[in-house]
């Protein structure tokens, strides 16, 4: 139970401003409880803040400035302060930043009433206009949504008064709501798919711990086609007939829809939304509902981990092993670990979905701390794809091809037949290098140490580090001479242009991140490819996600070995997922699939492991190697990385770190480096690394806390400590 604190005691607030520790203010006449979102004055201003106890310093009662406000909103539940705070300890954040976590949300403290918003009318504007048009745009590719007018004109990048002013012709439509309506109920009692045997008894086995209560962590691994949503949708029913909350977690915005539209032909009515993509409106929305306990089922992106849940019972990570759920800026964290995390704070049940899962997660399962169920076969008719390499050495391409004559051949037959091929590359844009014929100089970002990308389709070059964009060059800007600007190597939207060439009469389609406005634009293509709207489908990872094209039976990787190279420890294992996830979007209707994998090396151990399909294998080899070698997730790791606009300053710093190890050394821990990291300058900042080793069980967050604490930061640099990094450039 929450403590109560009488009018005019001393609590401690902790607030969202960047400072290192809760404030202590008076209670408000009335009183307030632990865990209450409230307002307080700090300097001239008033800040939010959540009261996180009995106050921590020893001030008189009456110095003490008094709380301003109470939130008229549900107070923070103690499993969600105990989850910030043990993710805040995890993490090495400071508390201040992991609460702004939890207070993503606009308008908090304004009074329930009625709100305007604006949507796409049925009529046309009586003169059209480029800020017109611009509005027009942004409402036709989100048909539906409603928007605030300050939203819906930063989004078509006008004035609200643009907007406002489409409103009597009919363009716009603007209406009056109640704030913060309820969402619709949802029925777990209406009937789901038919389930196979193997996928009954894993529904059962879940549908049971949610009955028994509690914490616990299931891996749910199921060869790609299985049915694993179906799966644990049936765990969620369990969960909402027993009147708690239940949350999903996708890897990416782009998977929502296509998922919203499972969840609501099993309960009914669709669920609450949480992601980037979601308006301002509906994001207030969902946090009070969630906050109040009546928004019972949240489909979200990582950041939902850090919602309002009053009885959160169930938590699902779909595509586990996937790298999106890493936070890799401002707070550094795994969702997949905190999905745990919050799980056992809140006495909820976890399942981790994958058809490849990471290495982590089956470790876990070794060790006996998860429970693992399998799917072994693919749902009705369907049956897994044949894998093979094709040797690249044996085959003869001209130069500026990719695509070899045996994959070709494949593609060809498979459009005499009415069926579908993917040609994937994990690699955006049309090229990864532009360069001068002259003088041989490559185009460069002028912020970061990073290669400019040529997206063609878009006319444009690309920093993949940053977003810098500069147009395409017609002279070399290092030489000046015109006319020897040259792409090397292959983008996914140079082979879209070589599959056109190779198959004029064929429908080609290029699914790339970049080339998709919004997660709706996305569906739409990917629904008119699944109905049979294309040929061939040009891919990069985007069409390893668990998109479904019943017609598809052929998969030609042009690049099998990328991922093997570089020093990344997860290098094996990342390509081992990614090929057998592309794999297995080939067969998934009645016609077999195959799966050819254009390679270099086909004695390679990876390469070899994908065809055998021999996971159990694989994971165990790769397994052993990472033990011998002490690094996760049989080993510690940490990645420090400081920048600063000045490069001496920045290795000044790393020095002094690494002159001073004596809190690590305690622990048994390594320290490796200062050297300049991969990337070593971005957005003007260069850039430097650290890596620090542990045993497994080295208390190193406590050992990393000493060690940094003692130099001192200079202003200009800045220092951040990723706990189990997933990146190290």
């Amino acid at each position: 139970m929450d403590r109560f604190h009488p009018p005019d005691t001393p609590v401690a607030v902790l607030t969202t401003q960047p400072l290192d520790r809760a404030l202590d203010y008076r209670a408000p006449a009335g009183g307030v409880t632990d865990g209450a979102f409230v307002e307080v004055p700090l300097g001239p201003r008033r800040v939010l803040g959540v009261v996180w106890g009995p106050a921590q310093g020893d001030w008189p009662v009456e110095k003490l400035r008094p709380v301003a406000r109470v939130l008229d909103v549900p107070a923070m539940t103690p499993g969600m302060r105990d989850f910030l705070e043990r993710a805040a300890a995890y993490t090495l954040t400071p508390m201040a930043a992991m609460l702004r976590l939890a207070l993503r949300i606009p308008g908090l403290g304004e009074a329930p009433g009625k709100r305007t918003l604006y949507g796409r009318g049925t009529g046309q504007p009586d003169r059209m206009t480029e800020a017109r048009g611009k509005v027009l745009a942004v409402l036709e590719d989100r048909p539906g949504d409603l928007f605030g007018p300050t939203e819906l004109g930063d989004l078509a990048g006008v004035s609200s008064g643009v907007v406002k002013g489409m409103v009597a012709s009919g363009a716009v439509l603007q209406t009056t709501q109640a704030r913060d309506g309820d969402f619709p109920p949802l029925d777990p009692a209406r009937p789901g798919k038919p389930l196979a045997p193997d996928q009954a008894e894993a529904a059962d086995a879940l549908r049971a711990d949610m009955a028994r209560g509690g914490y616990g962590t299931t891996l749910l691994k199921g060869v790609t086609g299985s049915g694993k949503t179906e799966v644990y949708l049936e765990a969620v029913a369990e969960c909402l007939a027993r009147g708690r909350q239940a949350l999903v977690l996708l890897p990416e915005i782009a998977l929502t829809a296509e998922f919203l539209t499972r969840v609501e032909a099993r309960f009914g009515e669709r669920p609450a939304e949480w992601h980037s993509g979601v308006t301002q409106a509906e994001r207030r929305r969902a946090w009070k509902k969630v906050a109040e306990g009546q928004a019972r089922l949240v489909v979200g992106a990582r950041s939902s981990l850090f919602l309002p849940f009053r009885d959160l019972g169930l938590v699902i990570v779909d595509e586990e092993h996937d790298t999106s759920y890493k936070q890799e800026d401002g707070v550094l964290y795994s969702a997949r670990d905190m999905a745990v995390l919050r799980a056992s704070c809140e006495g909820a049940q976890v399942v981790l979905a994958s058809a490849t899962p990471s290495l982590e997660s089956w470790a876990n399962v070794e060790s006996g701390k998860y429970r693992r169920l399998d799917l072994t076969s693919r749902f009705g008719t369907a049956v897994m794809p044949e894998l093979a390499a094709i040797d690249m050495r044996d085959e003869t391409l001209p130069a500026g091809r990719w695509i070899s004559p045996k994959l070709a051949a494949e593609m060809q037959a498979r459009m005499e037949r009415g069926e579908q091929s993917l040609v994937f590359l994990n690699r955006r844009g049309y090229a990864p290098v532009t360069l001068c014929r002259a003088c041989g100089q490559q185009v460069a970002c002028h912020q970061c140490d990073a290669r400019m990308v040529e997206h063609r389709f878009q006319k444009r070059l690309m920093c993949h580090q940053c977003g810098e964009t500069a147009p395409m060059p017609e002279a070399c800007p290092s030489c000046g001479v015109a006319g020897k600007m040259a792409a090397v190597g292959p983008g996914v939207e140079r082979m879209a242009e070589e599959v056109a060439g190779l198959f004029p009469e064929a429908r080609v389609a290029v699914l790339s991140s970049d080339l998709f406005g919004s997660a709706r634009s996305l569906k739409a293509r990917v629904e008119e490819i699944a109905a049979g709207g294309a040929d061939i489908v040009v891919g990069t990872q985007l069409v390893a996600k668990g998109h479904n094209f019943p017609k598809l039976t052929l998969v030609g990787v042009i690049d099998a070995d990328l991922g093997l190279q570089g020093s990344d420890l997860r290098a094996a294992e990342r390509t081992f997922q990614l090929m057998r996830q592309v794999s297995g979007r080939a067969g998934r209707a009645e016609a077999p699939g195959v799966a050819l994998l254009q390679t270099y090396q086909t004695e390679h151990p990876v390469i070899r492991a994908i065809i055998a399909g021999d996971e159990e294998a694989f994971w165990a080899e790769e397994a052993a190697q990472r033990r011998a070698a002490g690094v996760p997730p049989y080993g510690r790791m940490a990645g420090i990385v400081i920048s600063d606009p000045d490069a001496r300053t920045a290795f000044d710093l790393g020095n002094a770190l690494a002159r001073r190890t004596d809190a690590l050394e305690l622990i048994g821990a390594e320290v490796f480096g200062p050297a300049p990291a991969p990337i070593a300058r971005i957005r003007g900042r260069h850039r430097v690394r650290l890596l620090v080793k542990a045993p497994r069980q080295a208390p190193i967050q406590a050992a990393l806390a000493q060690w940094v604490g003692s130099v001192e930061v200079p202003r200009s640099s800045r220092l951040s400590i990723d706990i189990d990094p997933q990146s190290f450039l």
